[in-house]
């Protein structure tokens, strides 16, 4: 291969994240209330296979060739029904690149208070849904907590073809996990993180 034809398949592709398998975004939605700005939460419903229960923003897997954006808005008319002509997109906060090889996109946007109104779950993914007021929130940091992540190679691994002992020190990870407190809703994990980030940003 020459050296041209290399250049010319760099020039031609936007860098992204090495190895992830997957892509989501999320709408992180500012509803303007009479406590000022609030966050619209979602609370997923008790029959979904993965974190049934959960505190999150609408959101979910990006289908091929469509936009962060176009997938939060999606994703959010079909969980809410509030249609994009009632969300404002103000722009993309820092994305989350995950240990399980996935990326998640949050998009920030204003939702008209009105639409509130018109909200209507779908009972197959939400439960309900409620706010949170942004002041309460910068008032009140999350508690946090962190836990170790202990790489555990199988028994197949080859040791011995990549020359290192079985008692190789490999490099430990550890994993933050913030914590709103709120009522029976508590806000935690990838939800809390992008919550904790956006006040973070509020606040400088």
């Amino acid at each position: 291969m020459e050296l041209e034809s290399i250049r010319k398949k760099l020039s031609a592709r936007t860098p992204g994240l090495m190895d992830c398998r997957r892509f989501f975004a999320v709408l992180v939605p500012l509803v303007e209330g009479e406590e000022g700005w609030s966050l619209l939460y979602e609370v997923r419903a008790r029959t979904m296979k993965t974190q049934p229960g959960e505190v999150c923003f609408p959101g979910g897997k990006m289908e091929p060739g469509e936009t962060a954006e176009q997938c939060a808005l999606r994703e959010t008319w079909e969980e809410l029904a509030i249609p994009p002509e009632h969300i404002q997109l103000l722009g993309r906060l820092d994305f989350i690149a995950h240990r399980a090889n996935f990326l998640m996109q949050p998009v920030l946007a204003q939702v008209d208070r009105e639409a509130l109104t018109h909200i209507r779950p779908n009972p197959s993914e939400v439960e309900e849904t409620f706010l949170v007021p942004l002041s309460h929130l910068m008032e009140h940091p999350p508690q946090e907590f962190e836990y170790p992540l202990v790489p555990s190679p199988g028994a197949d691994f080859p040791y011995s073809l990549v020359g290192i002992p079985e008692n190789y020190p490999w490099r430990l990870g550890r994993e933050n996990v913030p914590v709103y407190p709120w009522g029976e809703h508590p806000i935690w994990g990838l939800t809390a993180r992008i919550t904790r980030h956006l006040v973070g940003l509020l606040k400088k």
